[in-house]
């Protein structure tokens, strides 16, 4: 069976936090129309605050990301890799033609505490079986949110 694979980093500092920049940060988009990438890789698109949040698209090796996708026979067991705050999520597990959207966030300092915190938001939309390119335009069968307060 398919499984297509669209993982999203959305970066920035704290001069995105307010205001319009923050405006452009939260307008970004969460899901792309699919573009053909080889078997076993998943599309990428990167958004930074360096380059107002231009998408930036290419490929990468599936088992380079931080999901676990298991095909079970009938459905596709997702689970990220990121260990969440509170204790480990359940698997989604999906049926032909159903798709997650999962999102998760990062915040990271310089191990001496010299530079500024950076901010990331990955958004891992993953879908099971045959799907229209427009199908991460539209909403998700599964919404996993682990966003969490990143001061």
């Amino acid at each position: 069976m398919e499984i297509t694979v669209q993982w999203i980093r959305t970066s920035w500092t704290k001069h995105s936090r307010g205001c319009d920049a923050a405006a452009r940060r939260n307008s970004a988009p969460t899901g792309f129309r699919v573009s053909p990438v080889p078997p076993f890789f998943a599309q990428v698109i990167q958004m930074s605050e360096r380059d107002g949040f231009e998408p930036h698209e290419s490929a990468t090796d599936l088992r380079k990301l931080g999901l676990s996708l298991r095909d079970e026979g009938d459905r596709l067991r997702v689970l990220t890799r990121v260990e969440p705050l509170f204790g480990l999520p359940p698997a989604v597990r999906l049926g032909p033609g159903q798709w997650v959207r999962w999102q998760l966030n990062y915040r990271f300092s310089s191990a001496a505490g010299i530079r500024d915190w950076s901010y990331w938001l990955d958004t891992f939309n993953v879908a099971y079986g045959p799907v229209d390119p427009d199908v991460f335009l539209s909403e998700p069968t599964v919404l996993v949110d682990e966003r969490g307060p990143v001061r």
